[in-house]
């Protein structure tokens, strides 16, 4: 071994991550992308959760004693319900993740001691039902009482009460399956077709631009809807997770992530100058969508500059409708901003990736 071309070829490898924009990008990227996203955006403390009052003692000690739980920083109050009916619909809808129920005859149960307060939670997501237990324990007061015992709050969970683990992941990991792999397959389409010399034999066809892609999109459609049905039925079979909703809205729900995935992934390959190009940029993407979904760590508990972040990434949405559907038994009419925001995603990266893409070599 020469010590002179052992050089050289370090050199020129390094010479080599200098002029690869890509590879640069992710040398510097990944580092810094996760330094800021663990310690800055993703917090297991939930604050600020969204939560629904129904007040139906409406007295002066109720009142105080529901500005003291909006003192503890755990719930923001975004509705006012007349009755806990109203909040239990509100948090299958996911307009809400806490609901706190003050009974009517209030100040009587606190003079005898009996239960004076009723926390619902929204048991889909496992963080939002530690933090409600948490919200019981600490030292509630108003006017003219002791602060309430933990006996006088009770918890009560809805959709998941068990607190099963892969009741709230297996939902999720329908989602992270198909952005995995739905992104991956159409990133490397038009690269690939380039490497292997296909592209002369696209270019002398009459096809357009717009009939290309979708026609690269659809075939992709039918796999991931097969990995949907695999990954529910498997989960049914071996964790016992329940569907509370119709299957035909979760599938419907796949459907629109895997088009807005499989756009994404087009615009990528229109991007990329290699199938290795093409994958590092996916990886890059996933990385945030993983980490900001809500699927790994609790979505109330990233600052609002992150959540609007979080708010571009479709898997964000799908999330959303899927534990809406399945653990909440929600429909998707129900559910129509996520859906909306899945459509105007996918539009938006057709149209981007239909307007990158050109029929040449160059």
């Amino acid at each position: 071994m020469k010590l002179r071309r052992l050089l050289g070829v370090m050199v020129k490898e390094l010479r080599q991550m200098r002029r690869d924009r890509i590879t640069l990008a992710m040398i510097i990227g990944i580092p810094v992308m996760q330094l800021l996203l663990f310690g800055y955006a993703i917090n297991t403390n939930l604050r600020d959760l969204s939560a629904g009052v129904a007040d139906q003692a409406r007295t002066s000690a109720s009142r105080m004693l529901a500005r003291d739980i909006v003192a503890t920083g755990v719930i923001s109050p975004t509705l006012e319900a007349a009755t806990p009916q109203q909040l239990v619909d509100a948090m299958r809808r996911g307009e809400i993740s806490i609901g706190i129920v003050i009974p009517p005859d209030y100040e009587r149960r606190r003079a005898e001691g009996r239960e004076a307060l009723q926390i619902l939670v929204d048991g889909s997501d496992n963080a939002v039902q530690s933090t409600a237990a948490q919200l019981a324990r600490m030292p509630l007061d108003s006017a003219g009482f002791s602060p309430l015992a933990t006996g006088a709050i009770s918890v009560v969970s809805f959709y998941n009460p068990q607190r099963s683990s892969a009741t709230n992941i297996v939902p999720g990991l329908v989602g992270v399956i198909l952005t995995m792999t739905m992104v991956l397959f159409t990133a490397v389409a038009i690269v690939r077709e380039r490497e292997r010399g296909n592209m002369e034999l696209l270019i002398a066809t009459p096809l357009t631009s717009a009939e290309l892609m979708v026609g690269k999109v659809v075939p992709y459609v039918a796999v991931g809807l097969l990995q949907t049905g695999m990954v529910l039925a498997l989960g049914a079979w071996l964790f016992r997770v329940p569907m509370g909703g119709s299957l035909l809205d979760v599938f419907i729900a796949a459907g629109l992530l895997i088009v807005a995935n499989l756009a994404l992934g087009l615009l990528i390959s229109t991007r990329a100058q290699s199938q290795f190009q093409a994958m590092q940029m996916t990886f890059f993407l996933f990385l945030p969508s993983i980490l900001l979904s809500g699927f790994m760590f609790p979505f109330a508990g990233m600052p609002r500059s992150v959540q609007w972040f979080a708010e571009l990434l479709p898997l964000t949405h799908f999330l959303r409708l899927i534990r809406g559907v399945m653990l909440r038994g929600a429909s998707l009419w129900e559910l129509w901003p996520d859906v909306l925001a899945l459509l105007a995603f996918s539009a938006v990266m057709m149209a981007g990736a239909i307007l990158r893409f050109r029929k040449r070599l160059d």
